[in-house]
């Protein structure tokens, strides 16, 4: 059997730290992003728990220029429509308001979750088929907590059409969308969420 490791004070505070910058990441700078380094990022992010441990997520990189594009064009369309559903103050801060990183990312992600996997048997989601899902987006937020502590940011992009997203990155049918991800290395950093920053929403 294998000893636990024991972790002290000094990582626990470390690792609150990382939590608390963490932080939701829309401006990058263009430098790339080591490929050992992100698939150092994406094993880690294959240790998060599963349910029945089916592991159902699965990642697409998005890097020709024309599919990014189109994911430019789906998030322009249900921006535009989001705006419209608000008023005065309110909709001028949302038009102020930078929601993505889509033209200076240089890693994007698109990942699902595989509803059809047969691996897991089953197991544990009979009556709550929702957390597959859930596995996934436990999934996501050990890739973006292991990321940040490499000093790389992601940035969550949920403005977009899923079955558009779905058909750019050539996804099965079975695969549903559970986020759009940009990664890379951020131009600034902070501990206060953007949104509060821009009088969005209060701390």
């Amino acid at each position: 059997m294998n000893t636990p490791p024991v972790f002290g004070d000094a990582f626990r505070e470390e690792l609150a730290t990382l939590m608390a910058w963490r932080r939701d990441v829309r401006r990058f700078r263009s430098e790339p992003v080591p490929p050992a380094l992100l698939d150092e990022l994406l094993g880690l992010m294959a240790l998060s728990p599963s349910v029945g441990h089916a592991q159902p997520w699965r990642v697409s990189r998005i890097d020709e220029a024309e599919r990014r594009a189109a994911v430019q064009a789906s998030f322009a369309r249900c921006n535009a429509a989001a705006l419209a559903e608000y008023e005065g103050e309110r909709a001028a801060l949302y038009a102020r308001l930078k929601l993505e990183g889509l033209r200076e990312a240089p890693v994007q992600l698109a990942v699902f979750c595989d509803e059809g996997t047969a691996r897991g048997h089953g197991l544990g989601r009979r009556t709550m088929p929702e957390t597959l899902a859930y596995s996934v987006v436990a999934a996501i937020t050990q890739f973006w907590l292991a990321a940040r502590a490499h000093g790389v940011g992601v940035g969550w992009v949920s403005i977009l059409e899923p079955e558009e997203i779905a058909r750019i990155a050539g996804a099965p049918p079975d695969w549903r969308l559970i986020a759009y991800l940009c990664v890379g290395y951020p131009q600034e950093a902070s501990a206060v969420p953007e949104l509060v920053r821009e009088g969005w929403e209060g701390g």
